[in-house]
């Protein structure tokens, strides 16, 4: 039997409450069948919206981006109440109708509130990178980009950096000492990674770049073969 070789650490975890609101930066989370417990559990609908894809997010309000969604008990998503914070400070229930109102007034049309316990995910449920995606990107673009554009859950630093998450493809991984995962493809991007998170400012430059030099894609999907716990600092083997 060959025996597992270690290739980095898990340096960030990122969990998204709500899709395309600001991710919350864990020390511990809890890996399931269905993703990283808790992200994207809530997610807003278009409700005149009767495409394959009628989630409210950047790409119609690049302000969403800002909004910062919080678990009141961060380790049970399932029953914590969320409350989100908008960009100005006031704070809402998940639940409260005002809020509704709100992002259907910003958006120019009506919004709807959605809770999965899935999770609301564009493809697959977990995303994965290397760290070194920062100096990859600022090389190739000319200028540092925030690796937040991305909105990926696990951040892995590797121990070579001569390797990067493209080489994980097909291939298993263990995160920890219980959790599994299968790699499964690279993700293509889309106008969501021209937002800067911290202003909503659009650059069309980063994605021109991503296109351009990475072949549109930036990071990694993976299933969950196995769950188990996350912390910051586990090997990955």
């Amino acid at each position: 039997m060959i025996a597992p070789t270690v290739i980095g650490q898990i340096e960030a975890i990122w969990r998204f409450p709500v899709k395309s609101m600001r991710g919350e930066k864990l020390e511990t989370g809890k890996l399931r069948g269905t993703g990283l417990f808790g992200d994207r559990q809530y997610a807003f609908l278009r409700r005149n919206d009767r495409t394959r894809f009628p989630w409210l997010t950047g790409r119609q309000l690049p302000d969403l981006v800002r909004w910062i969604a919080r678990y009141d008990t961060p380790d049970n998503p399932h029953v914590a109440k969320l409350t989100v914070e908008a960009p100005d400070g006031k704070i809402y229930a998940i639940d409260d109708a005002a809020l509704v109102a709100r992002l259907s007034e910003e958006a120019g049309e009506p919004v709807a509130r959605l809770q999965l316990g899935r999770g609301a995910y564009d493809s697959m449920a977990l995303s994965l990178v290397a760290t070194d995606i920062d100096d990859r990107i600022a090389a190739l673009h000319g200028a540092p980009v925030d690796r937040r554009r991305f909105r990926i859950n696990l951040e892995i630093a590797l121990a070579d950096r001569a390797a990067n998450e493209t080489g994980w493809v097909g291939k298993t991984l263990s995160l920890g000492t219980q959790a599994r995962i299968a790699v499964v493809e690279p993700i293509d991007r889309c106008v969501m990674v021209t937002i800067d998170p911290d202003n909503s400012a659009k650059d069309p430059s980063v994605l021109r770049t991503v296109s351009q030099k990475f072949g549109n894609e930036i990071g990694v999907y993976a299933n969950i073969l196995a769950r188990g716990e996350l912390r910051v600092g586990d090997d990955v083997f």
